[in-house]
């Protein structure tokens, strides 16, 4: 009996006949062989027909293939370190499933709109392919990380009365008679689950409505947000470059032949370990002030500032203590200078800019509310959010990641738009 295999598990099966479902990815002919480069999503392989050694039906079949065309292909394992993964496939037989008609995506060079418009195809290139599984990886890593630390996944919802991140930038949607906003952050849900777990997480997709066309912008990320009780600023700080190191580690450790397909120096991402530089936010802007930034002081860092000072630098800089006007209303001010708020941001190097942002939460119900009011925020859909400094408040705090800045940056790759299957940006929603 034939046996059912996937392309990564052909080298146990060695001189065995074997059948592999897949699609064609390539095809080169020379008088009696055809040579049929074959993927089926966990790699590809070459297989070999020879006129002589299947029916001349099948033979003939070959001609017919085109790109993407689907088969199923049966045939002996052999090794040959001229074949792409070191084996190869002697064919037998093969049958085909579908004919792809006039398959859109060539071998040729094609304009980044084309492909955005053909997304759905252009995730079964190689690239592609070598990025989204890098991300598959990073999203696992960063279970184990936080699971292997003790930390609880308590999943918050998409659907809130309520803003977290200013009120400029909401999707708003009906939720039958009561307006409701996509989520910007499951932050203050997992705010009160860490009030019951000690160290949460939550991880899923959010939603900024950011008029926004950079190169590193998506309406729909994905982010993933630890929250710890009695834990301040320093404590986070330590917590996250501990993480991102992690994420790199691993990436380098089981991403290695896609960072390689993606032509990725790896030189500077064997340099990101603890500890990371830290700066405070003047010494952030002494730094861009040298260099001639027209940012003004007191403002918030853009993306150009972030390169600025990123670039001085041979692995993540943490830059903390902003002005607490230009930061979230929930954020502890600090006790040297309440003008500042205890908060963080993390900037990757080789220009990627921010991939974290974090903050000391306020704990005190009475500054709490006066930061709402003074945010003209609306009370009541809060009110849940204020209980939490009413019973057993603590000091505690959390940072966000979002994974397609960290995979951009991992990847070396210029533009966010290919670390998500089916980006949602500006002027896109299709496909």
């Amino acid at each position: 009996m034939v046996t059912q295999v996937y392309i990564r598990d052909v080298p146990s099966h060695v001189g065995r006949e074997v059948s592999i479902k897949g699609w064609l990815y390539n095809k080169t002919h020379k008088g009696r062989l055809w040579f049929l480069l074959v993927r089926d999503g966990t790699g590809v392989i070459q297989s070999v027909l020879f006129k002589g050694n299947v029916a001349a039906d099948v033979f003939e079949a070959a001609e017919s293939l085109t790109q993407e065309s689907s088969l199923q292909i049966t045939g002996t394992v052999r090794r040959d370190k001229r074949a792409p993964g070191g084996y190869e496939l002697d064919a037998t037989g093969m049958e085909v499933v579908q004919i792809a008609r006039s398959y859109p995506i060539s071998p040729k060079e094609h304009g980044t709109s084309f492909l955005m418009d053909h997304r759905h195809l252009w995730l079964r290139s190689s690239r592609q392919h070598a990025i989204l599984r890098i991300r598959h990886r990073l999203i696992k890593a960063a279970r184990d990380f936080f699971d292997g630390r003790g930390f609880v996944l308590v999943d918050t919802p998409i659907l809130t009365p309520v803003a977290c991140e200013g009120t400029t930038n909401l999707f708003p949607v009906k939720y039958f008679d009561t307006p409701a906003y996509l989520s910007q952050s499951g932050q203050l849900y997992s705010e009160a689950s860490c009030m019951a777990f000690g160290k949460v997480y939550c991880f899923g997709p959010t939603f900024r409505a950011e008029k926004s066309k950079t190169r590193r912008h998506l309406m729909e990320f994905w982010m993933v947000e630890p929250e710890v009780a009695y834990a301040d600023l320093d404590d986070i700080m330590v917590l996250a470059e501990e993480f991102v190191s992690y994420l790199v580690a691993e990436a380098l450790r089981e991403g290695g032949e896609e960072l390689s397909i993606l032509g990725r120096d790896t030189g500077p991402l064997e340099k990101v370990t603890p500890p990371f530089p830290r700066l405070t936010y003047a010494e952030a802007f002494d730094l861009l002030e040298q260099e001639g930034s027209e940012t003004p002081r007191g403002a918030d860092l853009g993306g150009t500032d972030e390169t600025i000072v990123s670039s001085r630098f041979d692995r993540p800089v943490m830059v903390h203590r902003y002005p607490a006007a230009v930061k979230g209303f929930y954020m502890e001010p600090d006790p040297e200078n309440p003008d500042l708020a205890l908060c963080m941001d993390m900037l990757a190097p080789e220009g990627y800019g921010e991939i974290i942002g974090g903050s000391q939460r306020i704990h005190d119900y009475d500054l709490l509310m006066e930061r709402v009011r003074e945010h003209d925020l609306p009370v009541e859909p809060f009110s849940w959010y204020l209980d939490l400094r009413k019973y057993g408040s603590v000091p505690h705090s959390g940072f966000g990641l979002g994974i397609e800045r960290v995979l951009s940056w991992i990847c070396g790759i210029p533009h966010v738009r290919e670390t998500i299957p089916f980006p949602r940006m500006l002027h896109r929603l299709f496909p």
